[in-house]
């Protein structure tokens, strides 16, 4: 799958098949596609925690707030995305430019991981409604939780749907 076949065919999958296994293969393939992501100043601000089996059930529980994310209980595995501090060069840009590197690093870092996981045959979810102090606890986290990748199979017949998104016209302009 080449990558507009993979921006044309991913999508959040809120219907895991929770019987079937992710090859060890295909996270190896993943991670280490997260691991090339790029970063500022190649500092990759981050942590990722593979979890799965029961950690992977107690991480979905602490994403399913007010009736959140129930899907995420039937994902075999789920990424925790934790916050490291930057590199000093980093740290520095980011003061002077006032500008957040390590959010921008997490989204390029989730992308990848989204998009191999796509051309892997795996479907993904990138959720943002989390408790932060619970995810903390069960990984034993120093460092604050910006997301969780819920990562699978999709359940037979799960359907690519309508990607409803801006026309070009409103989404780029030309100088």
């Amino acid at each position: 799958m080449n990558f507009s076949e993979i921006a044309v065919n991913r999508q959040s999958c809120r219907s895991y098949n929770s019987e079937r296994a992710v090859e060890s293969e295909k996270l190896a393939a993943i991670l280490e596609s997260a691991r090339l992501s790029p970063s500022a100043c190649n500092g990759q601000p981050y942590h990722i925690t593979v979890c799965r089996g029961e950690s992977a059930k107690e991480v979905a529980k602490a994403t399913m707030g007010m009736g959140m994310n129930s899907f995420a209980k039937d994902a075999p595995i789920l990424l925790v995305i934790s916050e490291k501090p930057y590199v000093k060069s980093a740290a520095l840009g980011a003061k002077i430019k006032d500008n957040d590197y390590r959010s921008i690093d997490i989204g390029i870092l989730s992308a990848y991981i989204t998009a191999e996981a796509a051309a892997q045959g795996l479907s993904s979810c990138i959720l943002g409604w989390l408790d932060d102090e619970k995810i903390r606890k069960i990984c034993s986290l120093d460092g604050k939780t910006r997301l969780v990748i819920t990562l699978g199979y999709a359940k037979e017949g799960d359907k690519l749907r309508d990607k409803k998104r801006k026309t070009i016209d409103e989404l780029v302009s030309y100088k």
